[in-house]
């Protein structure tokens, strides 16, 4: 039964989604929408609230790993210009919660408007990166959010503005169960020539230091405090370590990466395996940066 009334076109039920994240693996889905237009994800996140539905929200895929059971709920991507468009007012950007990372890095270095580049190279969507405050050593999305605004549970939309908005360390204190809609971010006028160079210097380092296969899903651990995840892994006897068809990259220790025809379990067999052996000879309980549905 479809409760979501007069959405058909866009719902469908027992989806998968392996194909949709960069692992490849993974189970199906309740339901899967695909929304163009905030009222369509207004009546999708009501009729979710009001019949007990968790809702889970699915960009490029690059940063999660789904069980081989599935999703129990509604997973949403949001689709089309209205969640994917960016636009430019002076300093300002604002980007859809939908729209790609690295076209909104490039579309600033052609506006000549510096603040993101420190980006270059980390995949998925505007939405993603500032849910988890995306970047590292070049810099992370957060320090140039100025506002975002969120859907509630209700279907509502709303801005939450600095200084009220904050973030930290792959995080930002945003309602949960919110989606995001949009992000503003208030950059500076650069030299384009400099910016170019700094990206090329990143994707140089970024090739040079992390698995060029596409099946990983980035960074597993956070970093402790003071700490790289990569180097304690490391320290502790794992890079390279295989499990099944999952192994932890011979480039970086906090990278793991599959074969074809592996499965969740084998991943999180693999994650459990790590942070066993990291707490038992560093005393570190290391904790998952990635999504797990």
């Amino acid at each position: 039964m479809n409760i979501f009334n007069g959405l058909d076109n866009i719902v469908k039920t027992d989806y998968q989604l392996a194909p949709l994240t960069w692992y490849g693996i993974g189970g199906k889905a309740d339901y899967f929408i695909t929304p163009t237009t905030i009222e369509q994800l207004s009546q999708v996140v009501r009729e979710a609230t009001a019949n007990s539905l968790p809702i889970y929200i699915i960009g490029h895929g690059s940063n999660l790993l789904v069980s081989d059971e599935g999703v129990n709920g509604v997973v949403v991507k949001l689709e089309g210009p209205q969640f994917s468009g960016i636009t430019f007012d002076g300093t300002t950007a604002v980007a859809g919660g939908a729209a790609n990372l690295s076209k909104l890095v490039l579309e600033c270095v052609r506006q000549s408007l510096g603040g993101l580049e420190g980006l270059t190279g980390v995949p998925g969507t505007v939405g993603g990166a500032v849910r988890m405050n995306a970047g590292g050593s070049f810099g992370d999305i957060g320090s140039v959010v100025e506002s975002v605004t969120i859907m509630d549970p209700q279907g509502n939309l709303f801005e939450k503005k600095r200084p009220v908005l904050a973030f930290s360390y792959k995080s930002v204190n945003i309602l949960e169960g919110g989606i995001i809609i949009s992000a503003k971010f208030n950059l500076h006028k650069a030299d384009q020539e400099r910016m170019l160079k700094r990206i090329k210097e990143i994707w140089i380092y970024k090739k040079n230091n992390q698995p060029s296969s596409r099946k990983n899903a980035g960074c597993v651990f956070r970093n402790p405090p003071g700490q790289s995840a990569g180097e304690i892994i490391e320290r502790a006897g794992l890079k390279g370590f295989e499990m099944g068809k999952a192994k932890v990259s011979d480039k970086h220790a906090n990278i793991i990466v599959v074969e074809d025809g592996c499965s969740s379990d084998q991943v999180l067999e693999l994650i459990g395996h790590i942070c066993d052996v990291v707490e038992q000879k560093a005393g570190i309980e290391l904790q998952t940066e990635i999504d797990i549905w």
